[in-house]
């Protein structure tokens, strides 16, 4: 059974519109200001959680120091980009040391000095792994220049400036961070030099300038790395940086204004930014020029004692320590042989270190100060060319592949003792008619040869028998029917490989000399 309701439309009317009318009346009450509070919404778990973990305004950490350099970043330089100041070859700009610690923080250094290095270095990474050769180059085309020089007369406040006759492009100096501070640095190198190609309208490399300030430690030497900070740069030839610097601002005006918002505005001055300390900046002031800053002797581990013959690379450098080794050695009573072991891949960073250092290769221990064995193992032979250059590379390839040259001549000698023949043998005969060895038996000692001469020869021979070499007169060799033939240079190239010889001393007729006689 079906109920049929029927209203006329007037009735119908009239309740909707009190329907909606009533739906609207708690509106106003719901989203009044006493009822809805922003505050109270923030005051929510969700935005409590959010806001605890940025750091309160007090503890944004300050770099201790800040270096600011008097010279105008360029305009066309775009956001999110670093900077780029251009500079005068030659020309002092101011760089002021600041000192910006909070009165609470390292009061350690109150009314103490720290040092500061200052050093212009490769921005592109691909330059900064052949800067040895890039600077030795430079230095080849500009002897007696540097790359970075401190105008000491128009500093103020440092002390102490010292620059190192092999680090062309550093310099470092003492201030006391309770003064005022300037030091005024000129860079000799123009960005140009440093291109692949120079037939005119290069574009230059851009350099950095770098400052690296450190604090006196225990032992009495600035090793505690405080505070590192470099910007970009560019060097022109006189004048030059002044007309790039013109060309970028009008080339600025000309542009729209919403092109111009893509870029950063130009300063006077240029804020050092924070950076990682330079590779080799810890170095002791009294430490001997070595090609990099480093705070080991060399001479710790350059202890052959036959000399080590001279790279066939025109970038090599020889160690400090390798000069005069050969008389040392003549002289002494123990004998060594120049032995290019093979570096280990299980080799820790230090011994790699060593191992560098250890067969001529101390212009890269920076380069590799982070490289263990097992990491130089794994270069290639293109990327060794690549970062030391051709000649250094293919040497340090072989030596990493214990790829030694065969020597021209190998000489076995045995130095004979006064008291014995010249027929004594090596073994002798027990009861049973058994060969048994002689406790006089006869030890040899490889000589190996590069160069044919006799002088060569007879300068290994005196490191064996631990003679002096200006003691002994003449060489002979015992030849048919006993008689001496005097050693030449003809005789050494014509001898056969592995040859084997008793060398036996013989005083000279003065007695103050003597002459080697080879059985």
């Amino acid at each position: 059974m079906a109920w049929v309701l029927k209203m006329d439309d007037a009735t119908i009317e009239s309740g909707l519109v009190h329907d909606f009318d009533a739906s609207l009346s708690g509106i106003g009450q719901e989203l009044g200001a006493g009822a809805y509070s922003m505050s109270d919404v923030l005051a929510l778990p969700i935005f409590k959680q959010e806001d605890s973990s940025l750091p309160p305004e007090s503890e944004t950490k300050n770099p201790p120091f800040q270096y600011v350099l008097c010279a105008a970043t360029s305009p066309a330089i775009k956001l999110h980009d670093e900077t780029l100041t251009y500079l005068n070859q030659g020309q002092s700009y101011e760089v002021r040391m600041l000192d910006n610690r909070k009165p609470d923080e390292l009061p350690e250094l109150n009314n103490k000095m720290v040092k500061s290095i200052v050093r212009v270095v490769f921005h592109d990474r691909r330059l900064q792994y052949t800067e040895h050769q890039q600077l030795e180059g430079w230095k080849w085309n500009r002897p007696g220049d540097r790359l970075l020089d401190i105008d000491i007369p128009m500093s103020v406040g440092i002390v102490e400036p010292k620059t190192h006759p092999s680090q062309l492009n550093a310099a470092e100096f003492l201030w006391d961070m309770n003064k005022r501070t300037s030091v005024f640095v000129q860079v000799h190198c123009i960005s140009t030099e440093f291109t692949p190609r120079k037939h005119g309208g290069e574009k230059g490399v851009p350099f950095r300038i770098q400052f690296d300030t450190f604090a006196m430690g225990e032992c009495g030497e600035y090793i505690e790395h405080l505070h590192s900070a470099s910007c970009q740069i560019k060097v022109f030839k006189p004048k030059g940086a002044d007309r790039k610097q013109k060309t970028d601002r009008e080339k600025m005006e000309k542009r729209s204004p919403q092109e111009k918002e893509k870029y950063q505005a130009s300063y006077d001055t240029t804020i050092l930014s924070e950076c990682s300390p330079w590779p080799d900046a810890y170095v002791s002031p009294n430490q001997a020029p070595t090609p990099s800053f480093t705070s080991t002797p060399l001479s710790t581990y350059t202890t052959s004692s036959v000399p080590d013959s001279d790279s066939s690379s025109p970038n090599h450098q020889a160690d400090p320590g390798s000069h005069g080794t050969s008389e040392v050695s003549l002289h002494s009573s123990h004998l060594y042989e120049v032995v290019e072991s093979q570096l280990s891949p299980t080799a820790s960073i230090p011994d790699a270190q060593k191992w560098l250092l250890k067969n001529r290769f101390s212009s890269y221990a920076r380069l590799f100060s982070h490289f263990s064995g097992s990491d130089l193992l794994k270069l290639t032979r293109d990327d060794l060319v690549q970062i030391c250059g051709p000649a250094d590379g293919i040497r340090l390839f072989n030596a990493l592949k214990s790829r030694s040259v065969r020597p021209r001549l190998t000489v076995y000698v045995c130095q004979e003792s006064p008291q014995e023949s010249p027929l004594l043998e090596g073994h002798d005969t027990n009861e049973n008619g058994e060969h048994s060895i002689s406790s006089s038996l006869h030890v040899y000692h490889a000589l190996y040869l590069e160069d044919l001469t006799a002088a060569e020869l007879i300068r290994k021979m005196a490191c064996v028998c631990s003679l002096p070499l200006g003691t002994i007169n003449q060489v002979y060799r015992q030849g048919p029917t006993g008689i001496h033939i005097l050693l030449s240079d003809q005789m050494v190239y014509n001898l056969p490989d592995e040859s084997c010889f008793l060398i036996s001393t013989v005083k000279d007729e003065l007695g103050e000399g003597l002459h080697l006689i080879l059985k």
